[in-house]
């Protein structure tokens, strides 16, 4: 390419950004993903009107509290590997909303992003008018099903986006229903019981589905397992971790870890995943189990090919070392049950005898209980602020925070960049070299974390 079409290339991409950008900021002005309607109707009548995409490709459809994501991305690298094109449906985005809506594993450019909205937006604005204005993650949702028709995909790997019998997601029919670990989280929205959040998630559960099932507490599983039981009648498959499935052996590598995995096809061993700590292994078994059930039916995949795509596999902002000297982890943990896996996967992955946290959390979260997950970890915490009015006030956080930690070991930072700056002080402050710092808290924190890091 020539310095001329270079740089008219580069003009094309600014002016695509740009509106990008601009219908980004269109969508965002209706009600926020985490509002829950409990209807499925203004996405199924715009669905309708665009003739199903959704109808129009196989689905692996996953719901749960914890690990949905990282799962979802390796289902659709084994697929991948396994030559088949793939949609991917995933929230939130870390530094663009592009990355929700991902086809052969690449976010859709910029300008594709604006061609899908212009091919939805006449319908999506004709139920606004007959049903009520759909919601953000209605018309993300919409659009994600619309592109990986047009693409088209040969399947698509889809996140439920809050709980699951309501989600716009759970429009489609997944072929395949993973239910990754259930946890307390997002009260607010699925109930405060286990019970309540078991059966919203159970939702996506469909009739002739394989549900496969993380190892999870006893009443989630007689929830999930009685869905299934009603929705199947004498059709679909049960499979269960640590029954059907399971992780026979991990090992940590250099940076990543070595994972033997019992499948429905049979053991394949020395798989090299690189993720930190024993829940990606989980999440690993799950998406194996997945792909079997999706693509062979139960049989075994090709070792190579499960090995090759597992070692390509990536989850940003999830236990993810975005800088050195010191060592800069960020992790998305936003409840307690994921603060717990995050202080585990740190002390099994990494030689530290100091880690210096930043925290920040939204304010519909459980403060005090991720905070006391990650208290025995963290010598000393800097909390700031997230952002926004879902955030929690940092003057709040750090009141808990000096509960929950003494107030010798908390300093208050609300810009993130200056306590960002604060954080790497103490850390390189000690003489001791296994130190870090650890952002955690939101997914959001850590997106914000990741640019001011100059991540992409």
């Amino acid at each position: 390419m020539s310095r001329w079409e270079q740089q008219a290339a580069d003009a094309q991409a600014a002016d695509d950004r740009v509106a990008a950008d601009a219908v980004y900021a269109q969508i965002l002005t209706r009600a926020p993903e985490h509002d829950i309607d409990p209807t499925l109707d203004r996405v199924r009548v715009v669905c309708d009107m665009l003739g199903d995409p959704q109808h129009a490709y196989r689905v692996v459809h996953l719901t749960g509290t914890n690990g949905k994501t990282s799962t979802a991305r390796m289902v659709e690298r084994l697929l991948r590997e396994l030559g088949l094109r793939t949609g991917r449906f995933t929230s939130p985005h870390l530094t663009r909303a592009n990355e929700r809506i991902a086809i052969d594993g690449e976010p859709i450019s910029d300008a594709r992003f604006v061609a899908v909205w212009d091919d939805v937006r006449p319908y999506v604005e004709m139920v606004d008018a007959s049903h009520g204005r759909l919601s953000f993650f209605e018309v993300f949702t919409v659009m994600a099903f619309a592109a990986f028709a047009d693409a088209p995909v040969d399947v698509a790997v889809v996140e439920v986006g809050l709980g699951g019998r309501w989600d716009a997601t759970n429009v489609a029919d997944g072929q395949v229903a993973v239910v990754t670990p259930v946890a307390l989280d997002h009260e607010r929205y699925l109930g405060a019981a286990l019970t309540s959040i078991a059966a919203e998630k159970a939702g996506i559960v469909k009739p002739g589905a394989t549900l496969v099932l993380a190892a999870q507490e006893p009443v989630v599983e007689q929830i999930v397992l009685a869905r299934a039981a009603e929705v199947h009648g004498t059709t679909g498959r049960v499979v269960r971790e640590g029954v059907d499935v399971a992780v026979l052996d991990r090992v940590p590598a250099v940076g990543g870890q070595l994972l033997s995995l019992r499948g429905l096809g049979g053991v394949y061993t020395e798989v090299y995943l690189p993720l930190f700590g024993e829940h990606q292994a989980h999440n690993a078994l799950l998406a194996l189990v997945a792909t079997e059930s999706l693509v062979t039916g139960g049989a075994a995949l090709d070792p190579d090919v499960v090995e090759q795509a597992f070692a390509g596999v990536s989850s940003p902002g999830r236990l993810e070392v975005v800088r050195s000297s010191p060592t800069v982890l960020v992790d998305g943990a936003h409840n307690p049950a994921a603060a717990r896996a995050l202080v585990a996967a740190v002390d099994d992955a990494f030689a530290l005898t100091r880690v210096v946290g930043v925290v920040g959390v939204m304010a519909d979260k459980d403060v005090e209980g991720i905070l006391g997950e990650l208290e025995p970890r963290l010598a000393e915490v800097v909390v700031t602020w997230v952002g926004g009015a879902r955030a929690t006030d940092p003057d709040d956080l750090a009141e808990v925070a000096r509960e929950v930690f003494g107030p010798d070991r908390v300093h208050v930072e609300p810009r993130l960049d200056d306590a960002l700056d604060l954080a790497v002080q103490r850390a390189e402050g000690e003489v001791d070299r296994g130190s870090a710092v650890l952002v955690t808290g939101s997914i959001l924190l850590v997106a914000q974390a990741r640019a001011l890091l100059g991540r992409p």
